[in-house]
């Protein structure tokens, strides 16, 4: 069974998701009013927001090699991030975030050892779900069943809101409006993927409500038809 899952994101008026002055305190403010039990993030958008490049090492303690140990009562969500390609390795930064309980990595098969050997040694959880790449329904249904992962968030970029988007495991979205125009002729979208195509079609959406928030933001909130999307 999969789990009920949120693209939640801020965009300017024209869907750019960087560019504009985002109202940091309130996304995540209302973020935390979500109440889910994992946050998915993608491994580009960890990467962009810890300013460190693919397979970027920093100095670490004694403390990540040594066994962590998890507060049972602890409900904050779990951080979960695909990195098929082991380009992250600054876990012990990230397990710094005061609104994440831990980590866990999602690899696929074609993921290198030495990474897993990595993973392990700093005593990462990862799940092996797909082979070139990380099958993000295979995954999902993972979590639900094997860590009790019954709601997700999406803080992610476009490239992955795409894919799941395009996968049909989005069920809604979630989108702070700044009344703010980018521009640009790159793709810094809240959704990149490939020219519509053969079987797929758009993604329908159902508006559920709409409220004005502060500073002329809309707050948007949809549902998604992802019975339309084959």
């Amino acid at each position: 069974m999969l789990p009920w899952v949120i693209l939640y994101n801020a965009v300017s008026l024209d869907g750019r998701i960087t560019g504009f002055d985002a109202d940091v305190e309130l996304y995540y403010e209302l973020a935390s009013k979500l109440d889910v039990d994992a946050v998915l993030m993608g491994s580009n958008t960890v990467l962009t927001g810890f300013g460190v490049k693919p397979g970027e090492n920093l100095s670490e303690s004694e403390e990540v090699l040594k066994p962590r140990v998890n507060d049972p009562e602890d409900n904050r969500p779990l951080l979960v991030v695909p990195d098929s390609k082991g380009q992250i390795r600054i876990w012990s930064e990230l397990l710094k975030m005061p609104y994440i309980r831990d980590i866990l990595v999602l690899c696929s098969r074609s993921t290198p050892t030495e990474y897993l050997n990595f993973l392990d040694e700093r005593y990462i959880n990862y799940l092996v779900v797909g082979y070139q790449q990380v099958d993000m329904e295979n995954a999902f249904e993972e979590l639900n069943t094997r860590f009790g992962v019954k709601k997700i968030r999406i803080d992610s970029g476009g490239i992955l809101n795409g894919v799941l988007l395009r996968e049909g495991l989005v069920d809604e979205m979630h989108l702070l409006v700044h009344p703010e125009l980018v521009g640009s002729t790159t793709s810094n979208s809240i959704f990149q993927a490939p020219d519509l195509e053969g079987e797929y079609h758009t993604i329908k959406l159902k508006l559920d409500s709409m409220e004005k928030i502060k500073n002329d933001i809309i707050y948007l909130k949809y549902k998604v038809l992802n019975e339309v999307l084959k």
